[in-house]
């Protein structure tokens, strides 16, 4: 296991895997490959690097390894996305699997104005199905949608504090919200794309579909939430968070202390 963690691959994409490709010599089977990763627990650095060896490997990435790795890192909620009956997820399995770890962030004149925040890979996030229900109008109360909690990123200049979100719609193709964005004649965005599965951009603020429950339910500072939804469903919106008052923001020291007065 040491030397596949530590392999070096160079991405061949005219490698098709044919009779004459040098990736059939000496070649796992795709079962064997699916137990190796089994064994990893569908470590996602490993395989983003296995999918880098050739369009076969890719492949089985895209269809097999990444959707393991999302179910088993969100089992109810991939359990509900498919119960429709789908075998795929909108956009691929590889973009859900990165939704699920990577906080977007942004770039300077993108998405959302002249804020800029590097995009993270984040160890954990909760995903919340009733979170989402504060996202949709009343008209689209029947929907599914996946929100997660906002990652913060703390005192960004004169944006203040920032919080990033990101989420999926189950079965967005026929969904309520995509219906009234297409009735709405909402324009797709000119220039910025899904950074998840590079799919066109709508803005929620351009087709007055951001409810005042979902900036209520976040907590917006001064009612300041704008997100974005994807052809696929994915969305990924920004939220100014409420700064932490002077009472609020108390150093470890006084914590301490006043814990000591407490129960010492």
């Amino acid at each position: 296991m040491k030397n596949v963690k530590e392999m070096i691959l160079t991405k061949q994409y005219r490698c098709v895997h044919s009779a004459s490709c040098q990736c059939t010599k000496g070649h796992l089977s795709e079962d064997v490959i699916f137990l190796v990763f089994q064994h990893l627990n569908w470590n996602p650095n490993l395989i983003a690097t296995l999918s880098c060896a050739c369009k076969w490997f890719d492949d089985i990435a895209k269809r097999v390894l990444w959707k393991e790795f999302c179910r088993t890192r969100a089992p109810k909620m991939m359990l509900d996305l498919q119960s429709s009956g789908s075998h795929s997820a909108d956009g691929n399995w590889r973009a859900l699997g990165k939704l699920l770890i990577f906080c977007s962030g942004c770039t300077q004149g993108g998405l959302f104005d002249n804020v800029e925040v590097p995009g993270h890979f984040v160890n954990k996030t909760r995903f919340s199905k009733t979170l989402g229900k504060s996202f949709l109008m009343p008209q689209c109360l029947n929907d599914v949608l996946y929100v997660s909690e906002p990652c913060e990123h703390i005192d960004q200049g004169e944006a203040g504090d920032l919080g990033f979100f990101r989420g999926i719609f189950k079965s967005f193709a026929s969904s309520n919200v995509k219906k009234m964005i297409v009735n709405r004649g909402a324009q797709l965005h000119p220039n910025e794309i899904c950074p998840y599965c590079k799919a066109k951009l709508w803005s929620m603020l351009q087709a007055n579909m951001i409810p005042q429950s979902a900036k209520c339910r976040l907590g917006s500072h001064k009612d300041y939430i704008e997100y974005y939804v994807c052809l696929n469903g994915h969305l990924l919106g920004v939220c100014t968070l409420l700064p932490l008052s002077d009472s609020e923001d108390v150093s470890e020291n006084e914590l301490e202390f006043n814990l000591n007065m407490k129960f010492g």
